[in-house]
C-alpha cells in the first residue's frame, strides 16, 4: 500500500513538472514573436529615416536650382541713367538691357521748357504714351531673380519709354529693384507705378541718383541691399 502510495505521488509531481515546463516554454515563445512583431512594426511605421532624406535632397535640389542672374534694364534719355546702369552692372556682375524706343527722342524732343516738345506733348496727352519699343525681349529672360529697372523722372513719373517694357514681361518670382535719374526731382511715387502696372515680381522701394552720381555712391546703395 505504502508502494502504491508513493508511486502515485512520484507520478503526480512528474506530471507537474512536465506541465510546468510546457507553459514556461509557451510564454517564452510569445515573448519571442512579440519582440519581433514590434520590431517589424517599428521599421514600417517609422517614417523618420525615410522623411530626412527625402527633406535633404530635396534642401539639395533648391540649393542647386538657385542660381539666378542679375539683370540691369534701363531707359536712358540724356545718358545719365545709362551710367548708373553701368556701375550696377559692375558692382553685381549683372547684364545690361537697354530699352530703346523705334522713334528716338531728339535733343529737341526732350526739350521741356518748350511747350511744343515730343515730351511735352505727351506728357498733354497720355493717350499718346504708348510708345513702340525696338524690342521687350530678354534673352534667357527666366535665368534672372534680380532684375533693376531703371529711368530718367519726367513730371514726377517714370519715362513712359519702359512702360511697353513693364507691361510686356512676367516679374513673378523675380525681385524687382527700381532706381532713377534726376537733376532736382524725388523718386515720387513712380516705383509704385510701375509696380503697379507690372501686376507680378517682388518690387522694393526705388532710389533716386542725381545726374553725375559717383560710382561709390551707386556701389554702395548696392551693398546694401545685400543682393
Amino acid at each position: 500500500m505504502k508502494k502504491t502510495i508513493a508511486l502515485l505521488t512520484g507520478f503526480i509531481c512528474i506530471m507537474g513538472l512536465t506541465a510546468c515546463g510546457e507553459d514556461n516554454s509557451s510564454e517564452s515563445s510569445v515573448t519571442i514573436i512579440k519582440n519581433e512583431t514590434s520590431k517589424q512594426e517599428t521599421i514600417s511605421e517609422n517614417p523618420v529615416t525615410e522623411t530626412s532624406e527625402l527633406e535633404i535632397i530635396s534642401d539639395n535640389s533648391d540649393t542647386e536650382s538657385t542660381d539666378g542672374k542679375t539683370l540691369i534694364v534701363y531707359y536712358s534719355a540724356s545718358g545719365y541713367t545709362e551710367k548708373v546702369a553701368e556701375y550696377i552692372a559692375s558692382g553685381t556682375n549683372g547684364d545690361l538691357f537697354e530699352i530703346e524706343p523705334v522713334d528716338i527722342y531728339s535733343d529737341e524732343d526732350l526739350n521741356w521748357t518748350n511747350p511744343d516738345s515730343r515730351v511735352c506733348y505727351e506728357h498733354e496727352n497720355p493717350d499718346s504714351r504708348d510708345i513702340e519699343l525696338v524690342s521687350t525681349e530678354v534673352a534667357d529672360w527666366d535665368s534672372y531673380d534680380t532684375v533693376f529697372i531703371g529711368y530718367p523722372i519726367w513730371w514726377g513719373e517714370a519715362a513712359w519709354v519702359v512702360d511697353n517694357f513693364v507691361k510686356g514681361n512676367d516679374f513673378t518670382d523675380k525681385k524687382v529693384i527700381p532706381f532713377c535719374t534726376s537733376a532736382s526731382s524725388g523718386l515720387g511715387e513712380s516705383d509704385r507705378l510701375l509696380a503697379d502696372m507690372a501686376g507680378t515680381g517682388n518690387w522694393i522701394d526705388g532710389e533716386r541718383f542725381p545726374s553725375g552720381v559717383a560710382e561709390n555712391d551707386v556701389r554702395e546703395w548696392v551693398n546694401s541691399l545685400g543682393l
